[in-house]
């Protein structure tokens, strides 16, 4: 059925989630939306235990995060829950023998996170180890079912809360931070309260993996708890154990993310940056582990690699590669670069592996256009599909997905991800929202793409296009590709958004005069840039904690180090009016595009100030530009409240002028008292 543009302008108000028909999503079914967070497969292959984001229920629930469920489900797809409710429960890992899944939370009346083990044939969960005065952050269970690794901070001390009564809280900035530190333990000796010594490592401690003989550790360690160390000073080590002594150092450049040992112990797969300029964690590398030697496994792979395991008998690696907007699963083995793909591109999106003792079953959780994350299994090739989050939508009309790829005037590859408007007629033009990924070192895949703030498939039940654009400097193309924005701040990367709107025009799907650009992080910047210096291409804009003043924002982020070597390749300093001219704040003068600035207000890595920054320069110069802070959210809303409203007033923007084709700004108010009355008169 097509719907014309005055039925949508009749329909589409601030109420239109109800107005919509019962086969569409909404705005109120985001919302409600649950998905699979972590998948860890049983020793035999035949049991996968999952945890599955709930959301809590709004106008009901005390505001917070979702709640993270443990279930289990076997290889025909019947599911059982395990632990429920109001808890939240991480890290999962398998018993060496299946018996029991060991886990992370606080249950009862727990003050501190603790590791619990429920046994897989019935009964309750039981403690298994509790430290003294803090939580557990990470735990790894050693292969011999004897042991354990965790990771956790020093406790405080007593006298810190005593003085901050009175009133003794001054902070020094990025100083005396606490590291993370590693121990190990019998599982024998676990039991409440618990004060180990840490193992003499003396940088923060991030992760860690065992050698299968249980002899030693990977460790990876950074300067200290910055995030800036973090992302451009991390390093990974072979830890003794029995010697307790680093033993050896892998020497890397830049971003680093997960390694493994071997089976043999003989190899460590290293995923990491080609350099320190490269702005990923995507190429895989093979280390010796005598000799310490690292090398690029896959030289000038055109993708990036995302998840890493080994085998448990031989000694091939299975890994998860992005390329474009797909990914594949595939097998490789030391001494070749050669792959063989496990699953093709085109089937899902995938990642979290997890591969049993006798690798024959694989499980991932995975995505597609069709569902968020759920539970899959993969044997003998073949991909099967366990669980189900979300059977209601199988009652829900998705509208029709597919990637879009040309090349630009200069020849640069470009693509993203189009959804096209439910029930799209051929010859109509329909309002487009361009929604950006932020990084940049990032790229949209063509999986689920719908949440509350990127409007996807509920956008697209109203009558709109939607684009997912991996402009120049995205990942899933090989370093080289992901470099192409740096020392270009705002450059031809944002200069591609228009190049991708002009060819959605162009293939006669959009009303060039109703297209709205929204993003976060990165994406806040291209909004911002949408609404000022790109002006004449945007009729409406929503920013989400996005980058204002460059000069501003690197004196105030946590990760000024990490902006220079990855994205400006500069420091402000270097070139004053070039990092002004490529702020949003600079071309606010000329903006003739409506603006809606949504910032978390204790946002670690975008100060709350950047947005601040540009609705002044706007308001004073009597643009039409409004300003949203969220208390208690950073760097994205975490919280079910502040996740719906900021849904409701970005449709509620989007609607105003490019649907209604209103010329004021839509009501400051959203009537959450309303709602709260219609949810308590049910």
């Amino acid at each position: 059925m097509k719907i014309t543009h005055s039925l949508l302008a009749l329909t589409l108000g601030l109420g239109s989630a109800c107005a919509l028909a019962d086969d569409r999503i909404s705005i109120d079914d985001i919302p409600t939306l649950q998905s699979v967070l972590q998948t860890s497969i049983s020793p035999d292959g035949e049991q996968i235990a999952f945890t599955r984001s709930v959301p809590r229920e709004l106008y009901v629930e005390e505001n917070g995060s979702n709640y993270a469920e443990l279930y289990l489900i076997n290889a025909k797809g019947q599911e059982r829950a395990f632990i429920t409710g109001k808890v939240n429960i991480g890290k999962l890992q398998w018993s060496a023998d299946g018996k029991h899944v060991y886990f992370l939370a606080k249950l009862d009346d727990d003050k501190f996170t603790s590791l619990y083990q429920i046994p897989v044939d019935g009964g309750q969960a039981q403690p298994v180890l509790t430290l003294k005065d803090r939580s557990i952050s990470s735990y790894k269970l050693a292969p011999n079912g004897k042991q354990i690794a965790l990771l956790a901070k020093p406790a405080a001390d007593k006298s810190e809360k005593e003085l901050k009564k009175l009133g003794f809280m001054a902070e020094v900035y990025e100083l005396g931070l606490t590291n993370q530190q590693l121990y190990v333990l019998s599982l024998d000796k676990a039991g409440d309260n618990l004060a180990p010594e840490a193992l003499p490592i003396e940088d923060y401690v991030s992760d860690m993996n065992w050698a299968a003989d249980s002899q030693a550790l990977l460790v990876k360690t950074q300067p200290s708890a910055l995030i800036d160390d973090k992302y451009m000073k991390s390093q990974w080590h072979l830890f003794d154990l029995a010697k307790q002594n680093i033993s050896l150092s892998f020497a890397t450049e830049g971003k680093l993310g997960d390694a493994e040992l071997s089976a043999n112990g003989r190899y460590i797969a290293i995923l990491g940056a080609e350099d320190k300029h490269d702005p990923a964690t995507g190429r895989l590398f093979l280390a010796d582990a005598k000799t310490g030697e690292v090398q690029d496994w896959l030289p000038d792979f055109k993708g990036h690699i995302s998840d890493i395991e080994w085998s448990h008998k031989g000694q091939t690696l299975t890994f998860i590669a992005q390329v474009g907007t797909q990914n594949f699963v595939a097998n490789i083995k030391p001494g070749s670069n050669k792959y063989k793909k496990v699953v093709k591109e085109g089937q899902f999106i995938a990642s979290n592996l997890s591969i049993s003792d006798s690798d024959k079953s694989i499980a991932v959780r995975a995505n597609s256009h069709a569902h968020p994350n759920e539970v899959f299994m993969i044997r003998s090739g073949k991909a099967k599909r366990l669980s189900d989050s979300n059977p209601w939508l199988a009652e829900k009309r998705l509208a029709k997905q597919e990637t879009i790829r040309f090349s630009a005037e200069d020849g640069v590859e470009l693509d993203g991800v189009l959804i096209y408007p439910l029930d799209y007629q051929k010859g109509t033009r329909y309002p487009l929202i361009m929604s950006v990924h932020g990084g940049p070192e990032s790229h949209d895949k063509d999986g689920w793409l719908t949440n509350y703030s990127r409007p996807g498939q509920m956008a697209a039940a109203r009558g709109y296009a939607v684009f997912y654009p991996n402009y120049r400097g995205s990942t899933g193309k090989g370093v080289d590709y992901s470099k192409l924005g740096q020392n270009d701040y705002a450059g031809e990367e944002f200069n591609d958004l228009v190049r991708f709107k002009q060819h959605l025009v162009d293939m006669g799907l959009v009303d060039s005069k109703r297209v709205g650009i929204t993003g976060g992080s990165y994406g806040g910047y291209a909004s911002a840039w949408g609404a000022t210096k790109l002006t004449e291409h945007f009729a409406a804009s929503v920013m989400f904690v996005g980058v204002t003043n460059q000069l501003s924002k690197f004196g105030t982020t946590d990760i000024s180090n990490e902006m220079h070597l990855v994205h400006a390749r500069s420091y402000p300093w270097d070139k004053w009016q070039y990092y002004l001219e490529r702020s949003p704040i600079y071309w606010a003068g000329q903006s003739k595009t409506p603006l809606l600035i949504m910032h978390g207000k204790d946002d670690p890595r975008v100060h709350p100030a950047q947005s601040m920054e540009l609705y002044r320069y706007m308001k004073v110069q009597g643009k039409d530009v409004r300003l949203v802070y969220y208390p208690g959210e950073g760097h994205g809303n975490r919280k079910a409240a502040a996740q719906y409203d900021y849904s409701l007033r970005l449709m509620r923007w989007m609607d105003n002028y490019l649907i209604d084709g209103k010329t004021e700004m839509p009501d400051y108010e959203i009537d959450h008292a309303a709602k709260l009355k219609a949810v308590k008169n049910k």
